[in-house]
């Protein structure tokens, strides 16, 4: 048997079937809320701050290195010693300095002993001419004697002087063969400490190859590097907060102490140094960062509780006009004591939740906690 459905009974069951559909509720999704402080972002002076990177070094340091040629015997320090002024440091091999002085010393020997013969030769010679005027005023002897005793005093005159002069140069030679004697020790500039240890027993050293390098105990300094375009900001005797990259938290006031009067040609840029204070956090070759006051400016400033790490990024939860929380990413800039100043990312006058936590809190209204 076949079933015919007709037009009207095929309508009426759509529309019943639509009907149905029309009746079903309608789904809505509701905002989820949290209760949270606020705060708000607002503007304020902060100081205009100018930075300065650069390494910290003794006030005075030296690198020692030999005078003569010479294998080195000894290095009696390390790094880290500390050496007292005029301390013995290395030790050259000093065989053929002490040949030399010993040479030059029998010099003088020979010289002296030379001297003296012509000395004691002037002395006779004085002495007969003494006794030849005598007689020449009893016209004892001839006026020809008389001449031949006066040319060989004055000859013995002469052979004395020369012989002085020849017994200074084997003095001079003998005190240069000692101070060559002395460069085989290399001695501590300044009481300080050894910071650098170039060479070994055994190695050969020569005039300009560094050994050693000692930097003087006591105040220390910051070698900051001044872009030419900052350097008209800075002036001897300013000051200047110090941070270290080990140790950020660490502030330390220095006092600007001098200023390079040319540029580096390459960099275009000035070395300011700074004086530091003394301090056991303090090493030489550590990298730190000056900052110089260089009047203020405005900047938009937000409780430091209001920022929130999220991986690397420093965000914040920002309230919209209908109080639903969005989290943005921040540049932040310097912290003023509890504050933290924002370089992008808000506007004065945004609300923000304070002390979010690990809280989610993105997309839900925020219900004001007093």
């Amino acid at each position: 048997m076949k079933i015919v459905l007709t037009g009207c009974y095929l309508a009426a069951s759509v529309a019943t079937m639509a009907g149905c559909h029309g009746s079903a509720p309608a789904v809505s999704t509701a905002v989820q809320t949290a209760q949270a402080r606020v705060v708000e972002s607002r503007q304020q002076q902060a100081p205009q701050i100018l930075r300065a990177t650069g390494t910290i070094h003794a006030r005075e340091a030296a690198t020692l290195s030999a005078q003569v040629v010479g294998r080195v015997q000894q290095v009696l320090v390390h790094e880290g010693d500390g050496v007292r002024a005029g301390q013995t440091l290395v030790v050259l091999d000093d065989a053929a300095q002490r040949a030399a002085l010993e040479q030059a010393q029998a010099g003088v020997k020979a010289a002296q002993g030379a001297q003296a013969a012509a000395e004691t030769d002037a002395k006779l010679a004085a002495s007969t001419l003494d006794r030849y005027r005598q007689l020449q005023t009893e016209k004892s002897v001839s006026p020809q004697e008389m001449d031949e005793v006066s040319r060989r005093a004055e000859a013995a005159s002469q052979r004395v002087d020369a012989m002085r002069e020849q017994t200074d140069a084997a003095r001079a030679q003998a005190s240069g063969a000692q101070t060559m004697l002395g460069y085989t020790r290399l001695l501590a500039p300044f009481a300080g400490v050894v910071t650098a240890r170039l060479a070994d027993p055994g190695a050969l050293a020569s005039p300009g190859v560094p050994l050693l390098q000692v930097d003087e105990a006591g105040t220390l300094q910051l070698d900051a590097t001044v872009d030419e375009s900052s350097i008209a900001a800075i002036h001897k005797g300013m000051k200047a907060q110090v941070a270290l990259d080990g140790s950020p938290s660490a502030m330390f006031a220095g006092t600007v102490t001098e200023i390079d009067p040319a540029a580096d040609p390459a960099s275009h840029s000035f070395v300011v140094k700074i004086d530091l204070p003394a301090s056991g956090q303090l090493r030489a070759g550590m990298y730190g960062t000056a900052e110089f006051a260089n009047g203020v400016r405005q900047a938009i400033v937000v409780p430091r509780s209001a920022v929130v790490m999220r991986g690397s990024l420093a965000c914040a939860y920002v309230l919209d006009g209908e109080g639903i929380a969005q989290l943005r990413s921040l540049t932040l800039g310097a912290t003023q004591g509890n504050l933290i100043e924002v370089l992008s990312g808000l506007s004065a006058g945004e609300k923000l939740v304070d002390a979010p936590s690990d809280r989610d809190l993105a997309g839900k209204r925020i219900e004001v906690q007093q």
